[in-house]
């Protein structure tokens, strides 16, 4: 049986654990070859690369803090010696800094904006040309329903989450004609180390809010992820798949 993603190479930022990692697996599976780029420990990177080898895809890690523009494009272009090219672009690296907006310190602001913005733009442009090139290629970028509605004590990551879904727009009007897709995807309440953490008060404050009153899954997005990767949605771009259980709706 033919696969989903034969033969295909797919970046994922972040990859090596929670969202990012359920995303490489599961395009692995579909046979999908994985290039993680991540900052985590290298027990973690080593745990996400075994997992994703059981498949029998070839995955390569790469220690790359996509916050730093000439690093990410060095990288990129390693991943493209080293496994033949790119196909997909997962950018779902990203982290917090919760405080309300009037204590936030200027340092978290800009932490945020550069690992989960900037981010985002600086994995883009290191594929550009390389997806010109091929007249292919598919941009999936995590965003969140935060970026859509808002969310107390925020403020950064907000702003970043929103910013993406902008630049998801920009960069697929930009690379339309050229057979390139960019999408994003709006997580809900996901169940990950991020909200692991959370109090039992505001997990049930948040699954109040979700109509199908359960937590997602990182599966959940995977799939999603999935789709947007193949042909299945090949006539589809510029779009912003919300999947939360009907919290933003």
């Amino acid at each position: 049986m033919t696969m989903m993603l034969e033969n295909k190479v797919a970046v994922v930022t972040g990859g090596a654990a929670g969202i990012g990692r359920s995303i490489a697996l599961t395009m692995a599976k579909e046979g999908a070859n994985i290039a993680i780029l991540d900052v985590c420990k290298p027990e973690t990177a080593e745990e996400a690369c075994a997992l994703i080898a059981e498949t029998g895809a070839t995955v390569k890690f790469y220690h790359c803090d996509v916050s730093n523009f000439e690093l990410v494009d060095t990288t990129i272009k390693q991943v493209i010696a080293d496994l033949g090219g790119v196909d997909i672009l997962v950018n779902n690296a990203g982290i917090t800094r919760d405080s309300l907006l009037v204590s936030m310190k200027e340092e978290d602001f800009d932490k945020v904006i550069a690992i989960n913005l900037k981010g985002v733009f600086n994995t883009i442009h290191a594929c550009y040309h390389h997806f010109m090139r091929k007249r292919s290629g598919r941009i999936i970028n995590i965003s969140s329903v935060t970026g859509l509605m808002g969310n107390p004590g925020q403020a950064n990551y907000t702003a970043a989450k929103a910013g993406i879904i902008g630049l998801t727009k920009t960069t697929a009007k930009e690379l339309a004609s050229r057979g390139v897709t960019c999408n994003a995807i709006a997580p809900g309440f996901i169940q990950t180390a991020m909200t692991d953490v959370l109090s039992d008060k505001a997990k049930d404050a948040m699954l109040g809010a979700v109509p199908m009153k359960r937590m997602g899954q990182p599966e959940d997005i995977a799939k999603t992820a999935l789709y947007l990767a193949s042909d299945l949605s090949s006539y589809v771009t510029g779009e912003v798949i919300r999947v939360d259980g009907g919290m933003c709706m």
